[in-house]
């Protein structure tokens, strides 16, 4: 009799496959999914005639390293090359994640092509789930117990996404899905898990809001507000969680490979729910298993890619030493991406993000490999219009970023916690402006012009910024799609290539249109 069923998930793999950083062509790094694969094929292989190991694959697994970024930039190159590794992995259902979408439908259909499980996508609806969305969820019987999975995709695609990206696909709230739903799979089956792409709105514990209430992360509203959920995984934060919410076990395993959520439900002899544990197992320490590794062939040609020389930079240092000091005073690297993105669309004025503490910018040499480690993501460059006032807005989001703490300058917790938003931080080319700290939020700027001018309220100025927050990305709700007036044909990262390759060398410049008082 089936007394025992372990719930093994990965998400927010983004493309992390060979334990590796690709920081430099021989580093090893303990990541990837043949590390977390290994794990749950181990599992999966010591568990007991009483026991069911199940396996879920959470999404953001196609986009997000070097090797997704080769892919994609290759079409005559093997894109279904990811859904092979978890096809030999064990997987019994995956979901989409918000990244399955950067590279349009055609490539997330290739992408998928290999796999032996099915998509869930419950909340998904148009013609244009056909190829990439199976079924809502999957019913799964085991020693006479039925198990079903139920597969939800955060609803705010749509917000960060170019629609051409989507066709004719809507997001409907994962918490409409999951009320018209769960009744019915109550009575189809015993236990009812519920594998979402999206994260958690509130602190677990006091359930006070830690962002704004959108339909991204409805975690906490799932858990408390609709009933008939016997497990949860989560993703799409890149949070490390293990707990228990309402009674019910969570997890969210936190991003490449690193951690696999282990959720585990006791049944009684009427098949419910009598018990339940939930924990992240570390896969550093994880020997591959030669059962799921591919060739090394298509690892070869990106590391061969990725070694392709750019040529050289003159002038001032492009390494970032420390992040703090990069945001607080601007740096030629972010000036360089500043650069780039005012020439891809004609603009004078851009801004762009240090998105994390682990970019390091810029040697003397560049090759491919410096810009995708500094630049991982296939945003567009997006020229948008925007009035004085909504820049002088924007610039007071940016000023909350920081804080004062005993004299020292320190970075808001809202900007680390509960889970890093570094990536919402910018820093402006074209414009002089200046932040004082030690004034409140919402009345830090006390500088700002633009031509040596002044910018006034109702002034109408062109920037150059991303995809992701042209839209209003980041909470920057004064930006918007509506404003874009022109976009780049190519990525971000693309658009650096190019733009080092006609500029050689590329002269480095220090900035200086930007001081911050505290």
């Amino acid at each position: 009799m089936l007394k025992k069923i372990k719930i093994l998930s990965t998400s927010d793999v983004h493309g992390f496959i060979y334990p590796t950083d690709y920081s430099s062509p021989d580093k090893t790094t303990p990541l990837g999914l043949l590390k977390a694969g290994s794990l749950i094929r181990r599992i999966k292989d010591q568990s007991q005639p009483d026991e069911l190991v199940l396996a879920v694959e959470n999404g953001d697994l196609i986009q997000g390293s070097p090797l997704t970024s080769y892919l994609a930039d290759h079409p005559q190159s093997d894109q279904s090359f990811l859904t092979k590794i978890t096809s030999k992995i064990g997987y019994q259902a995956g979901i989409l994640g918000n990244h399955e979408f950067n590279f349009g439908l055609e490539f997330l259909r290739h992408a998928e092509s290999q796999r032996n499980y099915p998509l869930l996508g419950a909340n998904l609806h148009g013609h244009d789930r056909t190829g990439i969305s199976d079924r809502t969820y999957q019913i799964i019987e085991e020693q006479g117990v039925k198990i079903a999975i139920l597969g939800l995709t955060t609803a705010f695609v749509p917000n960060w996404e170019a629609p051409k990206n989507l066709g004719d696909l809507q997001f409907e709230s994962i918490l409409s899905t999951a009320a018209r739903l769960l009744p019915s799979l109550r009575s189809l089956a015993d236990v009812v898990i519920v594998a979402y792409h999206g994260g958690f709105e509130a602190d677990l514990t006091t359930g006070q809001a830690t962002e704004p209430v959108t339909t991204e992360n409805e975690g906490y509203r799932l858990l408390t507000s609709i009933p008939g959920i016997d497990a949860l995984i989560t993703g799409h934060q890149h949070r490390k969680l293990a707990g228990h919410l309402n009674g019910v076990p969570y997890t969210q395993p936190g991003l490449h490979g690193t951690y696999v959520g282990e959720i585990e439900l006791t049944l009684d002899q009427a098949h419910h729910v009598v018990s339940s544990t939930s924990q992240l197992l570390p896969t550093a320490n994880e020997p591959l298993d030669p059962n799921i590794m591919p060739s090394s062939a298509l690892e070869d040609q990106v590391q061969g890619w990725l070694s392709q020389s750019l040529g050289e930079h003159v002038g001032a240092s492009m390494r970032i030493a420390d992040p703090l000091t990069a945001r607080q005073h601007g740096h030629p690297y972010l000036t360089f991406v500043n650069q780039v993105q005012m020439d891809a669309v004609d603009t004078d004025i851009a801004a762009t993000a240090l998105f994390n503490d682990e970019l390091t910018g810029f040697p003397t040499k560049l090759t491919l490999r410096d810009i995708f480690n500094n630049y991982p993501y296939p945003n567009l460059a997006v020229a948008e219009l925007v009035t004085g006032r909504e820049l002088r807005q924007a610039l007071e989001q940016c000023a909350s970023f920081f804080q004062i703490n005993c004299g020292q300058l320190q970075i808001n917790p809202k900007f680390c916690e509960p889970k890093p938003q570094l990536f919402n931080y910018d820093l402006y080319t074209g414009i002089n402006y200046e932040f004082d700290i030690r004034k409140p939020i919402g009345h830090r700027v006390t500088y700002l012009t633009y031509h040596e001018k002044a910018v006034t309220e109702e002034q109408q100025l062109i920037v150059a910024m991303n995809n992701y927050r042209a839209i209003g990305g980041g909470n920057y709700p004064m930006f918007a799609s509506s404003k874009i007036q022109r976009q780049s044909q190519k990525t971000i990262p693309n658009l650096m290539i190019d733009y080092l390759k006609n500029h050689q060398p590329y002269q480095a410049q220090s900035p200086h249109n930007f001081s911050l008082k505290f």
